[in-house]
């Protein structure tokens, strides 16, 4: 569904994203090349007391560093764009069908979790459109760029990038894996709290008329409860990413240090190599790091992509016949005749051979018991 759904609402804006793509590979190139850059000022510049050099060399960098800040900027503002359009024009399409359905597509869904579809789901495709367009498209080159330029510099430390990766990728497939069944049961509790939320508002003179509010306090709470359970749930998974990450990449470098220390001592690599060699190793950990955070935005934003693809695959049980009379010449008389109505999935009726007529310029009362189809009555017409 998230594929269909975003080559669909993404197409108008292909050239945004072109755009957008080759910025992020621009920054990218320089982002790898400026480790090289200070290895060359430290191996020509400093260690031959080269004072021309370093400044030569450092102005060169100064320009690399704004033409990356520059890229960044364009590439984060077209992303934006494109993303927040895209997400416009979802929501919209979602309002148009929503605005069409009849009381049984709205009985069917809910009116909370046709909220929240319009709502938190959108936000989060169209967070993901954002995210990808920076992170995701910046994440493979920055990895595999730093692995071909750090096992360029300097192949005697290449094994530790061996070592490391994998042990960092399993890691963070364990704490995802256990995090996207989490994602399904956030959503539906979101809904759940948006419908209590919604009844209770909408209800709020028959509540305090039955003196329940501290039983809908109880209900609103048990909800509350539960949204915020998996939420932290959620995040207690998610606070173990980061310091994994770190520890992962802090002993990695204290082994580079380490055998690069007895390399550098046996002239086998020269300091500027070492110091650009530990620059590559973070920015490849960095763009693991970036690929599963994106992994763990995209099964949510599926999942509120497939919810959202089940209110626009539906359609309007009552529909406008292409005949139909838009205006009437003088006003009309709403009269119903023998009207009997039951809801889907209801074990008894709700309105049993209704007759009335309302005349023109006239107003009527309906008056029953609670939960007679009073307002069944009103919405029928309509």
């Amino acid at each position: 569904m998230l594929p269909r759904l975003l080559r669909t609402y993404l197409h108008p804006y292909t050239g945004l994203l072109v755009c957008v793509l080759v910025l992020q590979f621009a920054e990218v190139m320089a982002s790898l090349y400026l480790p090289t850059l200070n290895a060359d000022i430290i191996d020509k510049g400093v260690a031959t007391g080269d004072t021309g050099y370093i400044w030569r060399m450092g102005a060169f960098m100064l320009g690399v560093s704004l033409a990356q800040g520059v890229c960044t900027v364009l590439a984060t503002y077209l992303a934006a764009r494109a993303a927040m359009s895209m997400g416009r024009d979802l929501r919209g399409e979602v309002f148009d069908r929503v605005s069409g359905f009849s009381e049984r597509e709205i009985s069917a869904f809910g009116a909370g979790s046709l909220i929240t579809r319009n709502t938190n789901d959108v936000q989060q495709v169209q967070m993901l459109v954002m995210m990808s367009a920076t992170m995701l498209v910046t994440a493979p080159f920055m990895a595999l760029g730093g692995i071909f330029m750090a096992v360029t510099r300097a192949p005697g430390l290449s094994w530790l990038i061996g070592v490391s990766v994998p042990i960092l990728l399993v890691a963070v497939g364990l704490i995802v894996g256990r995090m996207l069944p989490l994602f399904r049961s956030y959503q539906d509790r979101l809904d759940a709290i948006n419908r209590v939320m919604r009844e209770q508002l909408t209800g709020i003179r028959v509540i305090r008329a039955f003196v329940r509010e501290g039983a809908e306090t109880e209900r609103f709470e048990g909800a509350n409860t539960d949204i915020a359970r998996v939420g932290e749930r959620v995040g207690q998974l998610f606070v173990l990413l980061f310091p994994l990450v770190m520890l992962v990449l802090d002993v990695t470098i204290v082994g580079v240090i380490w055998f690069g220390g007895h390399q550098v001592g046996d002239g086998d690599v020269e300091v500027g190599t070492l110091i650009a060699f530990m620059s590559y190793l973070m920015q490849i950990l960095m763009g693991i790091v970036m690929a599963s955070f994106m992994t763990i935005m995209i099964p949510r934003a599926a999942v509120c992509a497939e919810r959202i693809s089940e209110v626009l695959a539906t359609p309007p049980t009552i529909t406008s016949s292409p005949d139909a009379v838009d205006t009437f010449p003088t006003p009309g008389t709403v009269e119903m005749r023998d009207v009997t109505f039951v809801y889907p999935d209801a074990d008894a009726r709700v309105l049993a051979e209704v007759s009335f007529t309302v005349q023109p310029g006239t107003t009527t009362a309906i008056v029953g018991s609670t939960a007679s189809g009073k307002s069944t009555v009103v919405r029928l017409p309509a």
